[in-house]
């Protein structure tokens, strides 16, 4: 079997198994937010935190709620890490430096997952455990619930209320990401993933010496970090790690894991707004640029031209031969488009237009599919964007699922689009400005300069891949990117939660025969057009300074 066709087969078995969970799934998501009763545990839990479950929340309160409980969550990993050297199953490990310990604490409450360390050589079983994962958990939660307070306030009408935070942020953990992780962590585990509290020990000789090997309780992490969205991971190699990753078929389900909540909440939109062919429309424009990237990074990959890549079959460079170009191609696109930063591929050695749709992915703004629940509510902003724009062209006022889209609303959605190429490009170009941050770069001219502008477009995405070849562990980028992560994250959330009480304040309008009807394929074609227009003029000449001269060039 030919390369190229194994790859088509992957993506076509993925397709497959992401097509029967969707409807499941995301039925089951809607029954959870939709519910009114509570499990006895989630009682414990709303006792023991001292909340309400049923007082209805304003955008104000529920927006406090998520601020308060992450910042929360920042400090109690921040001094988790500090406090290492001093606590037990830290391995030996010394405690984390300041930088990096504000670094990694934004980094996973933020639902980002960036690591400027080598996580078997500075994180013990309580950090991980006790600390990372746990933030895997509840970051990917956190977002969901925002995504819900979005929905709630195109559903509701003649109200400010969006639900209760508590609620959504318990029932997204113990409903949704806790029964599939623990189902996922045993397939894993059946592939041969590590599941263990070892410590370390060496093993065999390498290049005359010996090799040390860390155990860990790798598979349950390894799944909430792709179910959530989140990324990072116990070993430097990530995803590449046979311990992590071990095989094609554990690559495959992986990259399942990351999209199936992402794609079956688009059901659950469409459920609990009364239209699930709305939900199709916003899953339609998800999945085909979704695809439309794969297939582009396929090509890109597999005919690169030159002797040394026609021998390997395409670019192999970087990449793992257990996955192949079609297995390692499906999970950078997958990764970038969703906000994981989990990687089984050397991004950095991608041909320069691959490098290039990696980026252009997480400049779209992690919205096809997008990550665990940020990726619905960016979709919907980017909707209600599509929808001005109709209105512009044909003189009328907008109008989404029944609500009018004034000057309040899109103002709203405009500093939701602005806030990230803000931080992106603004980050980017001091660090190249400066003279010590271009040191840590270990590459010159146009690849150099993708290394940083993928370093801070990752960053204030949430995405936390890295491009990799850039030295980030110092205290400028550790501060910087730290400050990228908080301000992309919450920032956004704001707006989203403030158009979520505009919205659900609202009179309902009547459909008339002039209204756009969105539930179409011509709207589908409109959004998606407007996503990569508005991100063409957002980012190409960055694009042009990088990946784009590089592809050019080679």
């Amino acid at each position: 079997m030919s390369p190229v066709l194994a790859g088509v087969l992957q993506l076509l078995a993925l397709i497959a198994a992401l097509a029967l969970a969707y409807r499941p799934l995301g039925d089951h998501m809607a029954r959870v937010y939709g519910s009114t009763k509570h499990l006895r545990v989630e009682k414990w839990m709303y006792k023991a935190i001292g909340a309400d479950p049923d007082a209805e929340m304003r955008w104000s309160a529920y927006l406090r709620g998520v601020l308060a409980f992450s910042a929360a969550g920042v400090l109690f990993l921040y001094l988790l890490q500090r406090l290492q050297g001093s606590l037990p199953g830290s391995l030996g490990f010394r405690s984390i430096d300041p930088d990096q310990a504000f670094n990694t604490a934004a980094s996973f409450v933020a639902n980002t997952n960036w690591q400027s360390y080598s996580g078997e050589q500075a994180m013990g079983h309580v950090v991980q455990t006790a600390g990372l994962a746990v933030q895997n958990f509840v970051s990917a939660a956190v977002g969901i619930a925002v995504a819900v307070a979005l929905v709630r306030g195109f559903a509701r009408s003649r109200t400010g209320e969006l639900g209760n935070f508590w609620a959504d942020l318990v029932r997204g953990v113990v409903r949704v990401l806790l029964p599939i992780s623990v189902l996922g962590a045993l397939v894993l585990v059946a592939c041969g993933a590590l599941q263990n509290f070892s410590g370390i020990h060496e093993v065999g000789q390498f290049l005359g010496g010996t090799q040390q090997w860390n155990g860990g309780a790798v598979a349950s992490q390894e799944v909430i970090k792709e179910l959530g969205t989140n990324g990072g991971g116990y070993f430097n190699a990530n995803s590449a790690h046979p311990f992590e990753n071990p095989g094609p078929f554990s690559n495959l389900f992986e990259v399942f894991l990351i999209l199936v909540i992402p794609f079956s909440l688009t059901r659950t939109f469409g459920k609990m707004v009364g239209s699930v062919r709305q939900g199709y429309a916003i899953l339609a424009t998800m999945a085909t640029i979704w695809i439309g990237f794969t297939a582009l990074m396929m090509w890109t990959e597999f005919h690169h031209g030159g002797p040394a890549f026609d021998l390997a079959g395409g670019a192999m460079e970087g990449k793992e031969t257990r996955f192949g170009i079609g297995g390692s191609s499906i999970f950078a696109v997958t990764t970038t488009l969703t906000s994981t930063g989990a990687v089984n591929s050397f991004h950095s050695s991608y041909t320069g237009f691959g490098g290039g749709i990696e980026l252009l992915g997480m400049q779209l703004g992690e919205i096809a599919p997008g990550g665990v629940g940020s990726g619905l509510y960016g979709m919907l902003v980017m909707a209600v964007i599509a929808v001005f724009i109709a209105g512009l062209m044909v003189g009328r006022t907008p109008e989404y699922l029944g609500k009018k889209i004034g000057t309040r609303e899109i103002k709203f959605a405009a500093c939701y689009i602005l806030i990230t190429p803000a931080l992106v490009l603004g980050f980017t170009a001091v660090s190249m400005a400066l003279p010590t941050p271009k040191d840590s770069m270990l590459n010159s001219g146009a690849h150099g300069f993708s290394e940083v502008l993928y370093a801070f477009t990752s960053g204030a995405n949430n995405n936390g891949s890295a491009f990799a070849g850039l030295g980030a562990d110092t205290t400028w980028f550790n501060t910087t990117i730290g400050l990228a992560m908080l301000l992309g994250r919450f920032l956004p959330m704001v707006f989203v939660l403030a158009l979520a009480g505009s919205l659900a304040g609202q009179t309902p309008v009547p459909k008339t025969a002039g209204t756009l009807r969105t539930e179409k394929p011509l709207f589908t074609g409109l959004l998606a057009g407007a996503i990569m227009i508005i991100t063409g003029l957002t980012y190409f000449p960055a694009l042009a300074l990088g990946p784009l001269a590089e592809g050019l060039a080679s």
